[in-house]
């Protein structure tokens, strides 16, 4: 890997992206670790327009955009409530605007993304996912409220595409795309999970719930080492100074239900 320089720009930025095999038309899901990129002039910005820029008007370029904090507060906050913090909590709670309601633990890089013009973010209150490029309406349309991240996601979206995940300095457990392959695995290990969520329904807020697997990400690290170590899929690049691959985004899936059908139990 060819070292960077140590202030990193757009330039730069693009550049590396391209030493990567970045190029015009790739749909691109993003998860991106800012501080690990190192310094960069005009931050997430000049990394956003970096992206767009190497896939060009063509392409597309995905992020998640989850919204944890909006879960029940018996789920967010764990144990700690009294009964009367947890009614104060779900009597207040405000339900989830698309253009207005901020990202949970994602970063600021899709925190930034996900304002700007001509984005669009799909319609899921917990698992939504941004967009922008050629096909990015097409991408968030249509996000169901059951079984969040399934084929019918923006995830399944990127997959039909022949997208590519981008692990932009972030660690290789943090592959969202690996939910996908959940759904199809054939074995006993995912649970069905009933989640709740605080809707607008005939133009009124209320508590409802939706239908989804218990996802689980603690052997996504494994997944991607195997599959590292046994193809010739994943392109290991700098951005900057962060360490990042290039991964098929469709290949990995597939690999990864094999992998679970083999391993979970």
């Amino acid at each position: 890997m060819k070292a960077s320089i140590a202030i990193q720009t757009r330039k730069s930025i693009v550049d590396d992206l391209r030493r990567m095999g970045i190029s015009e038309g790739m749909t691109l899901i993003v998860h991106s670790s800012l501080k690990s990129i190192g310094k960069v002039v005009g931050g997430p910005v000049s990394i956003i327009l970096a992206l767009e820029e190497a896939v060009g008007e063509n392409g597309n370029i995905v992020m998640p955009t989850q919204t944890e904090h909006l879960c029940e507060p018996t789920i967010h906050d764990g144990g700690d409530l009294t009964v009367e913090e947890i009614k104060i909590i779900k009597e207040n709670m405000p339900i989830y605007y698309p253009d207005l309601t901020p990202t949970s633990y994602m970063g600021i890089i899709p925190e930034v993304f996900r304002k700007q013009n001509n984005v669009f973010r799909s319609s899921h209150p917990h698992m939504s996912f941004a967009a922008w490029g050629k096909k990015a309406e097409q991408i968030t349309a249509d996000h169901k409220l059951d079984y969040a991240l399934s084929v019918t996601s923006p995830l399944g979206k990127v997959y039909e595409l022949g997208g590519y995940i981008l692990l932009l300095g972030a660690p290789t457990n943090s592959n969202t795309s690996l939910h996908l392959a959940e759904y199809r695995q054939q074995n006993t290990f995912v649970k069905p999970k009933v989640w709740g969520v605080k809707m607008l329904i005939e133009e009124h807020e209320q508590w409802v719930t939706y239908n989804d697997i218990n996802n689980e990400s603690d052997d996504f690290d494994q997944i991607f080492d195997e599959f590292n170590m046994n193809t010739n899929s994943v392109t290991e690049g700098l951005v900057g100074k962060a360490v990042s691959y290039l991964i098929p985004h469709r290949e990995m899936v597939d690999y990864a239900v094999g992998w679970m059908n083999r391993r979970r139990s």
